[in-house]
């Protein structure tokens, strides 16, 4: 194998890993606004848990984040707007990718 393909190697498999980092941190970015989202609709527990999936499975429906804004914004009605969800969600991507970081 020559050095050229051992760094295509490296190459394809940072950007894998990259990739599937990223799936992961935004999994795991849902299921944290779920939970602060849960908090603001009075939900604990295992309410606040199942919802935080209903969060996380909303990102399924279509490319992008709109659709994990939309799921929130409808459920949260008048005590968050689009974009205190949305900084929300950002706050919670950094959150995530640190948590992400710290455990590999």
């Amino acid at each position: 194998m020559t050095t050229f393909d051992e760094r295509e190697n490296a190459f394809e498999s940072k950007f894998a890993h990259d990739n599937e980092m990223m799936f992961k941190a935004v999994a795991r970015r849902n299921k944290l606004l779920g939970y602060w989202a849960a908090e603001l609709l009075g939900k604990t527990g295992d309410d606040a848990e199942a919802y935080a999936v209903e969060v996380v499975k909303s990102d399924f429906e279509e490319a992008g984040h709109e659709d994990v804004v939309r799921k929130v914004s409808g459920d949260l009605g008048d005590k968050a707007t689009d974009a205190e969800i949305r900084a929300k969600m950002a706050e919670m991507l950094a959150v995530a990718q640190k948590q992400l970081m710290a455990e590999s």
